[in-house]
């Protein structure tokens, strides 16, 4: 699936000081987000706060940044978790036509077996009527998904199409592929292994930094995808300090944070989250005026 090549960012969801949902920001992220060069958009991913928001509340986000979007960029739509029955209910409840594929992170806190994790995505795969990107993110979900279960269900199940891996482990990811079939894309799911993922004949990545820095980070993939590595490496190295200080309080902390800096949109998160501390955010301002000297 072409739409899905290149740099697509798991949207956050901006709140108003009570905590509502801030619909305005979230028209302004979007829009940063398509003039900065992004390809595709992911709405109700885990950077989304998706499990502290109600069905209302998702529902808003969904009609916000399809109406903002107004059919520029490619959608994909976050539906996943540990209950099997109840994705295949939301799958069918929701409507879909606007988005492209749907992508749903491995069961967590269950901790399956690899033919427990199998058989879940199977399942959803058959209750879909969009195509599937898998998500493993061992860090959060308590389990990994090894490349032999990605690779059956890569190969067994024609609409699983890629997977956004955020293992963080090279070696796995090369294990995927190098037996993948053709048409089966490789996303990185972390943005310090995006690059790297890329050169090793990866499709791309879906990026937390990339939404606030669209113009750099959609250029060093652009550059890796053409195999110009010196040059792509040259905004890697530039970028991985933010790489780091964003998730230093976790995630979606410090990337509202980043937004906060550029004006866009508040930095509150919902609880048990916390807002990055002043020392963090002071960290980030300095960051961003400091590479904006050098690549704005």
């Amino acid at each position: 699936m072409e739409q899905l090549v290149g740099t697509g960012v798991a949207l956050v969801t901006p709140f108003n000081k009570d905590f509502s949902v801030d619909v305005q920001a979230l028209e302004r992220v979007v829009e940063h987000c398509i003039q900065g060069g992004m390809d595709y958009l992911v709405a109700l991913g885990t950077t989304a706060e998706s499990a502290t928001l109600s069905k209302a509340d998702k529902q808003l986000v969904i009609d916000v940044i399809v109406r903002a979007n107004a059919g520029r960029l490619p959608l994909v739509l976050g539906v996943g978790g540990n209950n099997t029955a109840a994705i295949v209910e939301e799958l069918t409840q929701t409507d879909l036509s606007d988005f492209e594929a749907i992508l749903s992170v491995s069961p967590y806190y269950n901790r399956p077996t690899q033919e427990g994790i199998y058989q879940h995505f199977k399942v959803i795969a058959e209750a879909s009527l969009k195509p599937i990107v898998l998500y493993n993110v061992p860090a959060r979900t308590g389990s990994n998904m090894l490349p032999e279960t990605t690779l059956r269900l890569a190969h067994e199940i024609p609409n699983i199409i890629a997977i956004k891996e955020a293992c963080g482990d090279m070696v796995q990811i090369d294990k995927i592929l190098k037996d993948k079939p053709e048409d089966f894309l490789v996303l990185s799911g972390d943005d310090f292994t995006a690059l790297p993922t890329v050169l090793a004949g990866g499709a791309g990545v879906i990026s937390v930094l990339g939404q606030g820095m669209p113009k750099s980070f959609s250029q060093m993939i652009r550059l890796g995808l053409n195999g110009e590595a010196e040059k792509a490496y040259e905004l890697h190295h530039a970028l991985q300090p933010l790489m780091q200080l964003i998730f230093e309080e976790g995630n979606p902390a410090g990337i509202k944070s980043v937004f906060e800096s550029l004006g866009t949109c508040g930095s509150s998160v919902r609880l048990p989250l916390l807002e990055a501390s002043p020392k963090l955010k002071s960290k980030i301002t300095d960051f961003l005026k400091s590479f904006n000297k050098v690549y704005a």
